[in-house]
């Protein structure tokens, strides 16, 4: 039972979403980026009680640049939104306009250019007083393209919508534009509609309704599922005095499951526009015999989908395994290293368990890591602005993980057991599980001890898979941690480095109780990282439930050796197991203890960097505009590469001399605990996590990217070019 107690705590610290952050209150009015401005906008000028409103989202995209509809064809994401709504007040389905054809290489891409408005009906509850305001919010995801590439915008929306009695006029800003779009809005028309499946050929025949006793013109069936027919191949077909045929080359849905149900699209003719949906059957008569459908034409603007193309994924996925083999090297793994070590040293002479353990620490990683980036896709799915390293924002999971850090090492220093025998030293806790177990889970444990590591690759990596569909991006997570676990897997199947190891032996002994002291080191930083979020109070109770954990497992461990020397060790295992419930207790109690956070860096401390203000994107057009250069810090007090590289580059006199000499501004964007401007300019810039330098010198209008690992000769001569 304390065995599958400890595995339960780990994989619930890696599943533990990312806990509610306190969010700064929404402006009104429209909100933009650098791609795209979008504003929640009303068609009238105010709602009756009882009565369906309609508001809109209204896009403003940059010429260059487009976003998706409902379905986005080959490649890309619809937009998404997320309401927050006063009680009794519901919004329904975004009513999408008709999309463009758009096409880049062999893809084709449903989407929009320039204004576009998303209308949405919102219904008022009878009870809503006249003369009263309904307060509406609304979290908006836009996948942004041009040709080069994706880059997912989060905006914050806001409308207040009066509320009162009888019929309301439109809008004189944006009324007519929503009324037209919901008029021209494809919706049911009396079509009867049947698909058949034969070949790799959709047979799609439409009769009644709009479509008898008239020449469609152009046609074109817009599917609303991805996959269920090939985009970029054209669609044929005759008409007859009943409606239409259409030939369409089936997608991989069709040619892998078949026809199984109906199919629903939007059926677009020079007559207009309409939903359908297709049932499986026979082709309808009337449909043939008058003449031959022309297909629509194509916008063909260049649009981006390059970053869900095949060489962006390759690409993508070898940066991912490059990324992976340096964060073996990264300062946060090297305590793993040394217990990974270890674990081999123990079996180096023994090649069957030898090569078992290497394949289970490989899918330990591998697993984690699926786990890690199935939650953080999830989550993205969900509206949440996260990035790599989101569990690490979290206050719980980060008490959680200094306890279990803390327990770790006073395994190795011998204050408890799991398992037994100089087999397993140097292996942790979790790796002293029986067979292979023990393997798996310290690549579980390998994994979360490098999320605060980025490592060189892994930044275009991750960034680049945050908006690749969803199996290339768990392909590109898994090359990560095939590069982490690689070098460990490799040495463990190969026998002739395995005969170069030493023996076991009392040495391995001593190594375990060395190597507890990293994992002391890594408890204590964590337990920092907290006090950074949580404040002084919370840091008060975790310190008291790491003693008590601290007693709790010595309590075990007693218990473990009377029964060793033949006694029951009843009151000692009773005791412990009573305290470590306690200890338990602590966790939760500093978990939920009221946020005094430390951080929110409105000036670096003492030997941190030079002088600073908070980052924002008004700070830096400021110093700009004053003809100053700026050097912004993407920072979290849990990277550990982030605190290497300003205790020694961004802290250097060399660089202090050159930031005075050019009057450089100096701002810190601290995403220790969850910041969604933050989070979305990471994404701005194709990241996933931190670090990220940036340098914007005046007179230029993208700011130059430093490199990962800082030297002071790279941020001195990148300032060099700031010089008068």
């Amino acid at each position: 039972m304390r065995r599958l107690f400890r595995l339960l705590i780990l994989l619930g610290l890696m599943l533990v979403p990312v806990a509610t952050w306190a969010q700064a209150a929404p402006s009104a009015g429209p909100q933009r980026t650098e791609r795209i401005e979008a504003e929640l906008v009303a068609m009238s000028r105010w709602a009756a009680p009882g009565s369906t409103a309609v508001v809109a989202i209204r896009q403003n995209i940059e010429p260059g640049w487009h976003t998706y509809w409902r379905n986005p064809g080959d490649s890309g994401g619809p937009t998404t939104l997320v309401w927050t709504l006063p009680q009794g007040v519901s919004a329904g389905d975004i009513v999408w306009p008709l999309p463009d054809r758009q096409r880049l290489q062999q893809l084709v891409n449903y989407g929009y250019e320039g204004v576009v408005y998303l209308p949405v009906p919102i219904e008022v509850p009878a009870d809503a007083r006249p003369g009263t305001v309904l307060p509406l919010l609304v979290k908006a995801q836009f996948l942004v393209c041009s040709a080069e590439m994706c880059v997912p915008d989060d905006l914050t929306l806001t409308l207040d919508l009066p509320v009162r009695e009888g019929a309301a006029p439109l809008d004189p800003a944006h009324g007519a534009a929503i009324a037209r779009v919901l008029e021209q809005a494809p919706r049911p028309a009396g079509i009867t509609a049947h698909v058949s499946l034969e070949n790799g050929v959709l047979t799609l025949t439409a009769t009644g309704g709009p479509l008898a006793g008239r020449d469609p013109g152009p046609s074109y069936f817009f599917p609303f599922e991805s996959g269920v027919i090939d985009h970029a191949a054209a669609q044929t077909g005759s008409w007859g005095p009943q409606g239409l045929t259409l030939a369409l080359a089936a997608g991989g849905k069709m040619n892998t499951n078949g026809l199984s149900g109906p199919i629903g699209g939007v059926l677009v003719t020079e007559n207009g526009a309409w939903e359908i949906r297709a049932e499986p059957g026979a082709a309808l008569p009337g449909a043939t015999g008058s003449g031959d459908v022309t297909t629509r034409p194509e916008h063909t603007a260049p649009v981006a989908t390059e970053p869900a193309g095949w060489s962006a994924f390759a690409k993508a996925a070898l940066f991912a395994l490059l990324g992976g083999l340096i964060l073996n090297l990264m300062p946060c793994v090297f305590p793993i290293l040394a217990m990974k070590a270890a674990a081999l040293t123990a079996s180096a002479h023994n090649p069957r368990h030898a090569g078992r353990d290497g394949l289970a620490f490989l899918a330990g990683v591998l697993t984690t890591f699926l786990i890690l980036a199935g939650v953080l896709l999830g989550l993205r799915a969900a509206g949440e602005a996260v990035g790599w390293g989101f569990q690490l924002q979290s206050p719980p999971v980060i008490a959680g993980l200094a306890l279990l850090m803390l327990a770790v090492a006073l395994n190795l220093s011998g204050v408890f057991h799991v398992g037994g025998g100089l087999q397993a030293a140097g292996s942790g806790p979790l790796a002293r599980l029986p067979g292979g177990v023990g393997a798996f889970f310290t690549g579980a444990l390998a994994v979360v001890v490098a999320a605060p590591c980025t490592a060189p690759f892994m930044a275009f990596a991750l960034g680049a898979a945050l908006v690749m569909p969803w199996p290339m991006a768990l392909v590109v997570f898994l090359m990560l941690g095939l590069g982490l676990a690689l070098p460990f897997v490799l040495v463990s199947l190969s026998p002739a480095l395995l005969a170069k190891l030493p023996r076991p032996g009392a040495w391995m002994e001593r190594l375990k109780g060395l190597l507890a002291f990293p994992m002391y080191g890594t408890a204590l930083w964590l337990g920092w990282v907290f006090s950074r979020q949580a404040g002084a109070d919370a840091l008060g109770l975790l310190f008291a439930a790491g003693l008590l954990l601290a007693l709790g497992l010595w309590l075990v461990g007693t218990g473990q050796t009377e029964r060793g020397l033949g006694r029951r060790g009843v009151v000692h295992l009773t005791a412990g197991a009573v305290v470590l419930v306690l200890a338990g207790a602590g966790v939760f109690m500093a978990a939920q203890a009221p946020d005094s956070p430390a951080t929110g860096v409105p000036t670096r401390a003492e030997g941190s960097g030079p002088p600073s203000a908070p980052w924002s994107q008004a700070a830096i057009d400021t110093a700009l505009a004053e003809g100053r250069p700026v050097l912004v810090n993407f920072t979290a007090d849990w990277c550990v590469t982030c605190k290497i590289n300003e205790q020694t580059s961004l802290t250097s006199p060399e660089v202090a001399r050159e930031m005075e000499r050019t009057n450089a501004v100096y701002l810190v964007a601290d995403w220790t605990r969850r910041d969604d401007a933050i989070t979305a300019e990471l994404q701005r810039r194709g990241r996933s996590g931190v670090p990220l330098y940036l340098l914007y010198l005046p007179g230029q209008a993208e700011p130059r990217v430093l490199p990962q690992l800082l030297t002071a000769g790279v941020i001195v001569d990148a300032l060099k070019d700031a010089r008068p």
